[in-house]
């Protein structure tokens, strides 16, 4: 699989090239790496305008062929996962491709005696522990599709997404720690199930000796199940088009949505960029911090790095325990070379003292990567400066749960980085920057130009519906701009043809006229030595239409008054982007309201600023839900 990775720009070019001009033929070209069990007989077919798109037409194959079985004669005693617990003094784990293939196989056989078929829904709501990765290959071995929800995520939101997809099954653990916080899942999942008709049986890790509530002739315990089967699980026979997955995004607006993920495809996708965009070697070991229930730890915790036969590290704690160092420390410890995290993370830890990093060898790093929003300068460059101790590339990563796999990115060593740019597109990705009125923004040879970013051609890995709403699918990403895909993001591309994703569209405020993206001036604020983060909504404004109200916290060590940090943020503003963006209102705040991915809710944050608090929406799935409360008594 090695031919896999470019190794030169240059043939960065060409490939690229290629895929635009015959994409049909390059990823014919990718997708022979992979095993099959029957050939495709036809590459593509597609029409935005239903919108339907199929991939690898009448090929067969089984996910986890690809992730373990085709790797145990030439790897079969390399390490897959290692896994690394919450407390630094429990002892982290190592499991090889021969064992994790035998505990999958078991695994699945657990499925089947519990009557789950090729089709049937799973939902996984588990820590970061290796079980998680077993329950969603044991599900793909058998062709089982599964769902996994983020294992902070409240009740009612584990409900509506079971009901959504109508999972019969749900494997979750009784308890985990986060930090020194202990958190009873199996608690969540009883009253969440109180209103899941569809469950039959439930399967329960014990993660710890804690006694756990079971429910008689529907729960199991997990080690229990595992002494009734035999090892051997043969690999269902997918089709190509056949799902894989569903995974629901947190949806800004309205209930969440179920992306829908097939197998042929996404494999090939999310494989591709992995062994491209981070360029793993034979003896690398690559950590992403994510967790599994977002499509980061899906693509490339699991399925990418795997399918690569890479050494992937599962992390169950948090960057602050036992301090902020914690990340550092893991990274000295397991030798890590390639590490992949959230802008939100190198912010938060960016705030404390150098020495926590100090004290750590982190000299095995080659490579650092971003992903879930776009950096702003000064976090990328804390990040290269004291990380990456200025050489290891950063790959700032653009892409979505929708995509599947990385879209626009550097590829590592290889793509020159410009700070804050994502780069250019990847193999097989053609992005279009169009205006408001649905044209195209044309660009003069070597100039900048700024628009909405669409994508003109399908690509492997994407979604392909929404989970029982292609309406929804159709209206939300397809109804913008004819025959495209609508990211829903802004982007400034510069003259050389490196993007900048500048934030989402709704993010942009029309302030007397002029269309102002909220991403470069809360970049502006975040510049200030004394904040820590900032998001900025517009709200109605007599005179301007609307103007701009900023939610800020700052370092607790701040000096400065709060009269006088507004006056000396609004002038960062007017430096870095003109008078015309300065704030009307500025609230400083302990903390903002945010998903459980680090995606601070914007939504909720204007609806304040606009004085509609009446109807804020499902509050329960925030990481803090408390702080709206704070932020709406001490509204401007």
């Amino acid at each position: 699989m090695k031919t896999l990775q470019i190794s030169n720009f240059k043939e960065y070019k060409k490939k690229y090239d290629q895929s635009v001009k015959d994409p049909e033929g390059f990823w014919e070209e990718v997708a022979e790496h992979f095993q099959w069990k029957k050939k495709w007989d036809k590459v593509l077919e597609w029409d935005f305008s239903k919108p339907e798109v199929k991939w690898f037409l009448g090929g067969k194959l089984n996910m986890t062929e690809n992730c373990l079985d085709r790797h145990l004669d030439t790897i079969g005693n390399k390490t897959a996962i290692i896994w690394e617990p919450n407390d630094p003094d429990e002892e982290s784990r190592y499991i090889t491709y021969r064992q994790l293939f035998v505990k999958v196989s078991r695994f699945a056989n657990v499925l089947k005696n519990n009557g789950i078929k090729k089709g049937d829904r799973v939902c996984i709501y588990m820590p970061m522990i290796p079980e998680l990765a077993i329950a969603m290959l044991a599900c793909a071995r058998i062709g089982a599709v599964h769902s996994i929800v983020f294992a902070g995520f409240s009740s009612s939101a584990l409900s509506s997404r079971i009901n959504d997809s109508e999972c019969k099954m749900l494997i979750t653990a009784n308890e985990v720690y986060r930090g020194t916080k202990p958190i009873n899942l199996k608690q969540v999942c009883d009253n969440a199930l109180e209103n899941c008709p569809s469950v039959e049986t439930v399967i329960v890790y014990r993660r710890t000796v804690e006694p756990t509530n079971m429910t008689a002739g529907r729960d199991k315990f997990w080690f229990d199940e595992l002494q009734k089967v035999e090892t051997r699980c043969d690999a269902e026979v997918m089709d190509a088009e056949d799902l894989l997955f569903i995974l629901y995004t947190s949806g800004s607006t309205g209930k969440p949505k179920g992306m829908v993920h097939t197998t042929g495809g996404y494999m090939v996708g999310a494989t591709y960029t992995f062994e491209n965009v981070f360029q793993c070697k034979k003896d690398d070991v690559y950590w992403c911090t994510a967790d599994i229930g977002w499509i980061t730890g899906h693509s490339y915790i699991i399925y990418g790095p795997l399918c690569a036969g890479a050494t992937t590290i599962m992390f169950e704690g948090v960057p602050s325990y036992p301090d902020y160092g914690r990340f550092w420390e893991i990274v000295a410890k397991l030798k890590v070379t390639h590490f992949y995290t959230a802008p939100t993370a190198i912010r938060a830890l960016a705030k404390h003292p150098l020495s926590l990093v100090e004290k750590h060898d982190l000299e095995s790093l080659k490579v650092l990567g971003t992903v879930g929003e776009p950096i702003n300068e000064e976090a990328w460059h804390w990040y290269n400066d004291n990380i990456g101790k200025s050489n290891c590339p950063i790959v700032d990563t653009w892409w979505q749960t929708e995509t599947g796999a990385m879209m626009i990115s550097p590829i590592a060593g290889i793509t020159p980085t410009r700070p804050t740019f994502a780069t250019l597109p990847l193999p097989g990705v053609q992005p279009i920057l169009m205006d408001e009125n649905g044209k195209e923004v044309k660009q003069k040879r070597l100039e900048p130009a700024e628009g909405r970013l669409a994508i003109k051609a399908p690509w492997p890995s994407m979604a392909r519906t929404i989970y029982g709403d292609h309406q929804r699918y159709k209206q939300t990403y397809f109804s913008t701009y004819k025959n495209m895909y609508f990211t829903g993001d802004g982007a400034y591309r510069d003259g050389s043809g490196n993007y900048r994703i500048t934030g989402r569209v709704d993010d942009v405020v029309i302030v007397s006229g002029h269309n102002l993206g909220t991403a470069p001036i809360e970049n502006a604020i975040d510049e200030h030595e004394d904040i820590v983060e900032c998001a900025v909504v517009g709200f109605p404004h007599d005179i301007k239409g609307n103007a701009l109200y900023a939610f800020v916290t700052k370092y607790d060590e701040s000096k400065r008054s709060d009269d006088q940090l507004k006056v000396e943020i609004n002038q960062l503003i007017s430096e870095t982007i003109g008078a015309i963006a300065k704030l009307d209102k500025v609230q400083f705040v302990s903390g903002l309201p945010k998903t459980r991915s680090g995606k601070i809710m914007r939504r909720i944050l204007r609806k304040i600023a606009s004085h509609d608090t009446d109807n804020l929406g499902d509050i329960s799935t925030l990481l803090n839900p408390d702080v709206v409360e704070e932020i709406k008594s001490g509204a401007l």
